[in-house]
């Protein structure tokens, strides 16, 4: 079968996957209300494309934290992606790094920092959990620094793991060849299997629940990475989020994976741009499937996206050529809405290219 689209991957990923697998990357929280209303809030956002405008020429860079890139189309941190692909992050960053564009590595990899290097060239972020042992935190993150990563993502919405029903249901647990490579040797790479999930288990053990903001001023001591916020979705964390330091804001609900009943982040996003005033780029993942979705979060004030699902999905269906192949498609679906919507560059995409549920209705022309 020809794959015409993102949302072919997943198809065939839950095909080729262990249940374990497939129902960890896939599901959200609870009900997962919040994981069908990140793609069905795209569709309440509709277009309102200017015409006869010379599109021959399209300009899809962005310069991000400073450096450039060839889409505002990135790669957000999913754990453990050799269980996708026993190439796993080496694969996404190979991916990542051929099509110009951002990686983040999550602290649960299952390939380290230093490792993710060993590929060759690139961009790469990485993303933060904040364990208890605070000098565990402090290598860490002088690694990823020496390792080149150019910022931190500190994940801030996951003080507790979310109730994710079908981890509970497989006993989910990492597979036994597989460690969290970060943590190796320090007696913290390994997942036991519990009653439940073993993934909770292991984060109501290690993940530090008093993480505040003073943490974020905490982090800035121990490195000169840029620190984005990853998991605000409201005005008034945003403007916390400045006032601590944060050199961006990632709007994100942890793909649907923490509080079910949060707003699609697409939804979220105008709130938290509004809000920021300008001071600091603001990022969104969360439901990204199409080319029109990144258009619609660039026109609500979206300094660019970050996708995760679609990476591996992707992965586990033909490896770094299912994650080159992903971001291809997200970039040509991209392209193509900018040329029919009349816009030649990022900084054209405005808000008067789109109208949402959330506006007030505009008067219907008169006969």
């Amino acid at each position: 079968m020809e794959i015409t689209n993102v949302t072919e991957y997943e198809a065939i990923a839950k095909e080729k996957l262990p249940k374990m697998v497939y129902d960890y990357y896939a599901s959200g929280a609870e009900d997962q209300w919040t994981l069908q209303e990140n793609r069905n809030a795209f569709a309440r956002i509709l277009f309102r494309p200017r015409i006869l405008i010379d599109v021959s020429k399209i300009d899809m860079t962005t310069t991000i934290l400073g450096f450039k890139i060839s889409m505002p189309i990135m790669v957000a941190p999913t754990a453990m992606q050799k269980m996708a692909h026993p190439e796993g992050e080496y694969a996404t960053a190979r991916a990542a790094s051929a099509a110009g564009t951002i990686m983040t590595l999550s602290s649960w990899a299952t390939s380290s920092v230093e490792e993710v290097a060993s590929t060759g060239p690139g961009i790469r972020f990485f993303q933060l959990y904040v364990y208890k042992n605070r000098k565990v935190v402090e290598q860490l993150v002088r690694r990823a620094e020496r390792a080149g990563f150019k910022a931190i993502a500190l994940t801030v919405d996951t003080p507790r793991l979310g109730r994710r029903e079908s981890d509970i249901k497989n006993r989910f647990t990492l597979p036994p060849n597989l460690t969290l490579k970060n943590f190796e040797g320090l007696d913290l790479g390994k997942m036991d299997e519990a009653n439940d999930s073993g993934l909770a288990s292991y984060v109501a053990g290690q993940i530090d629940r008093t993480l505040s903001w003073k943490d974020v001023q905490w982090l800035q001591t121990i490195t000169s990475m840029p620190i984005l916020v990853k998991g605000v979705i409201t005005g008034e964390d945003a403007r916390i989020a400045i006032q601590a330091g944060a050199a961006g804001i990632i709007v994100s609900n942890h793909g649907a994976r923490q509080l079910d009943y949060v707003p699609a982040t697409i939804s979220a996003l105008e709130e938290v741009v509004k809000a920021t005033q300008g001071r600091i780029p603001v990022f969104l993942d969360g439901g990204v499937r199409r080319g029109t979705d990144v258009f619609k979060a660039l026109a609500l004030g979206a300094s660019g996206i970050f996708i995760g699902r679609p990476v591996v999905f992707s992965l586990a269906a033909e490896g770094e050529a299912g994650v080159r192949k992903v971001l291809q498609m997200l970039r040509d679906e991209f392209e193509l809405t900018m040329a029919l919507s009349g816009c030649r560059s990022l900084k054209e995409i405005t808000r008067n290219h789109i109208t949402t549920e959330w506006d007030t209705p505009r008067p219907s022309a008169r006969l």
